[in-house]
């Protein structure tokens, strides 16, 4: 499946999005967004894949917001509806599909971009990626779940710091400060994305599911709920096919083969 604007494949059991309008280094208009969640939604349901990556075609990840189309009035959407319709429909399936999501930045992520990638559950980078809270350079605010993610991942003061002054985060200082896992050379990034997210495709996918569950939960949860919410996932994991699986494999010494069952 692809459009003009969403370039999407299965491909041993990963999904892969890619945003791509590289002229304006794949920034989102409406038609963008709306096919970049019928593709996540197509993915959240297709039983073979087990991963999902996200990344950009060209330089740049993604630029967020494709600023012509706000300034043409004939275009513009509006911002109620570019919140509601585009962009918090986005974040909210990042995070409820029950399968583990790449972020593959490849260059730029600016504003809605970058905080799009924050919000997956796995974020690498090329050592070409940048990552800017860009939307203080145009008298907005931090969108698209900016301000609940990122003082999570590096803390609330450097966060307030780079949402208010919008300076760009390169790869290697994003990796230090935990807004990403891994900075891969541009020469290897394609094959180290793709390793990852066959390592991921071939683990445990409905345990793996669950734990993103307990991830979004411990968000908001008490102690004792997070506690009480482990114990119930873990006795429906203990009861899952891929557990048993794991256990017959580490008693014969062998590698498992999961099913994401």
């Amino acid at each position: 499946m692809s459009n003009n604007s969403i370039e999407f494949k299965i491909e041993n059991n990963i999904g892969w999005i890619t945003l791509n309008r590289p002229e304006v280094f794949n920034s989102f208009n409406r038609e963008m967004a709306l096919a970049f969640q019928e593709a996540l939604d197509q993915l959240e349901i297709e039983d073979a894949v087990r991963a999902i990556v996200i990344t950009g075609s060209g330089k740049a990840f993604c630029a967020g917001q494709d600023l012509k189309e706000v300034a043409t009035p004939e275009l513009n959407p509006g911002f109620k509806k570019i919140l509601e319709e585009h962009y918090n429909p986005i974040i909210s399936r990042i995070r409820n599909i029950k399968k583990p999501i790449i972020a593959a930045v490849n260059g730029v992520a600016a504003g809605a971009g970058a905080n799009i990638a924050l919000a997956c559950d796995i974020v690498v980078a090329s050592e070409k990626a940048s990552f800017i809270q860009a939307f203080s350079k145009i008298g907005l605010i931090p969108d698209s779940a900016g301000t609940f993610f990122l003082p999570r991942l590096i803390g609330f003061q450097k966060a307030s710091a780079l949402m208010m002054l919008g300076d760009k985060v390169g790869a290697s200082e994003a990796e230090k400060l935990g807004m990403v896992y891994k900075v891969f050379s541009l020469e290897d990034f394609p094959s180290e994305v793709e390793k990852l997210a066959q390592t991921l495709a071939m683990m445990p996918t409905k345990a793996v599911g669950m734990t993103k569950e307990l991830m979004n939960a411990s968000m908001t949860n008490n102690l004792q709920a997070q506690l009480d919410m482990e114990s119930k996932y873990q006795i429906e994991a203990a009861q899952s096919e891929d557990y048993n699986e794991g256990v017959a494999a580490f008693v014969e010494k062998r590698r498992p083969n999961f099913k994401g069952k």
